[in-house]
């Protein structure tokens, strides 16, 4: 049972990253430790803002965002892509 939630989660998360507006955490505060502590950028910040304007296609804000963005998201796709493939292949 609890295979089947996690595969219904793999799936309604990216629906429901595709369906909210790409600007939808473009506004806020920082949770960056770096960014509040010592008022400095880390390499990470930005990264959730620039994965999705990536996911909606808009890449120049992606790009202003965080440039590593562009290696990260990749990334974090091929990985979700095995984990979901490992939990349907459970199933088989």
């Amino acid at each position: 049972m609890l295979s089947y939630v996690k595969i219904t989660g793999y799936i309604l998360v990216p629906v429901i990253l595709l369906l909210l507006p790409a600007n939808q955490f473009d506004t806020g505060t920082s949770l960056c430790l770096s960014k509040l502590l010592l008022d400095r950028a880390c390499y990470g910040c930005g990264m959730a803002r620039a994965i999705m304007h990536l996911i909606h296609l808009d890449f120049s804000a992606a790009f202003t965002y965080n440039k590593l963005s562009f290696i990260v998201f990749p990334l974090l796709a091929y990985l979700w892509g095995q984990s979901f493939l490992q939990e349907v292949a459970k199933h088989r």
